[in-house]
């Protein structure tokens, strides 16, 4: 691969913003989110085909000979399929899933092409995919965080509106309505960063082969906090819950997240 290190962090940089529009398209069904989404898809795209033209007519090397190459044209050719189905078809379901793997895919292939091509800067790009790996599972707690706080003041609300208790100060909070809106919204976000941020994770322990434990306390924790969070999703979206019940299940899901993040690091004899 020719390309620099940059063009490679630029490339995940814009996937990565692809696929968090993608999934609150998945979710909201937003055809404005769904348009950006693709344009910067077709961007990912464009620079992966400029990529494999400068290999295969410049370099004289068709891209399937190694892994690695073959790792990036498998990804290019998801990618372009998903383009062509969210274009013609508009599956949402497809298309999202399919760039998720992609997405992993060119991620594995970008990380082994950088510790072949660039050496010293090669270790550096892998130790960077740790260093996005923690600030997009941290950037997904902080929005978890604030849903919860939003669904703790939903709780809060609706229990003195039923008391008809502190009705001189309530005005302080927003309308039920708009904290439960808000409260999903934000785990909307949420939920991507956070699965972006395992495969980045994944990601690096393969490729730096570093002593990963898929049993490990924190690895399993931080697991069942995307399912419980995915959970949340589909109650919300499949069975209608609102408002009380789905506030109640957010309050749990963060403590779980916070046992996650104190006590299972703690145990953890891969993570700090």
């Amino acid at each position: 691969m020719f390309a620099a290190k940059w063009i490679y962090e630029i490339m995940l940089f814009i996937y990565s913003l692809s696929l968090v529009g993608y999934f609150i398209d998945f979710i909201k069904s937003n055809s404005r989110v769904n348009k950006i989404s693709f344009y910067l898809l077709c961007l990912v795209w464009f620079i992966q085909t400029i990529i494999l033209y400068n290999q295969t007519f410049i370099e004289k090397n068709f891209p399937i000979l190694t892994l690695n190459d073959g790792l990036f044209f498998y990804a290019w050719i998801l990618l372009l399929f998903s383009l062509l189905i969210n274009h013609f078809f508009q599956i949402h379901f497809i298309v999202f899933f399919t760039n998720l793997f992609s997405f992993f895919i060119l991620l594995l292939s970008l990380s082994l092409s950088a510790q072949t091509a660039f050496h010293d800067q090669g270790s550096e790009f892998v130790h960077e995919i740790l260093i996005i790996h923690i600030t997009l599972a941290l950037l997904s707690y902080g929005f978890f965080t604030l849903s919860f706080t939003l669904a703790l003041m939903y709780l809060i609300q609706y229990y003195f509106l039923k008391e008809k208790k502190g009705l001189k100060w309530m005005w302080r909070f927003a309308d039920l309505e708009r904290l439960d809106s808000y409260s999903f919204f934000l785990i909307i976000i949420g939920v991507p960063l956070l699965l972006i941020g395992l495969i980045f994770g994944l990601v690096w322990a393969y490729v730096a082969q570093a002593e990963f434990y898929w049993l490990d306390v924190k690895t399993v924790g931080s697991i069942l906090v995307l399912v419980v969070y995915i959970v949340y999703l589909l109650l919300r979206m499949l069975k209608g819950y609102r408002g009380k019940p789905i506030s109640i299940y957010n309050t749990c899901a963060f403590l779980g997240l916070l046992i996650n993040f104190f006590l299972f690091s703690s145990l953890s004899e891969f993570h700090f």
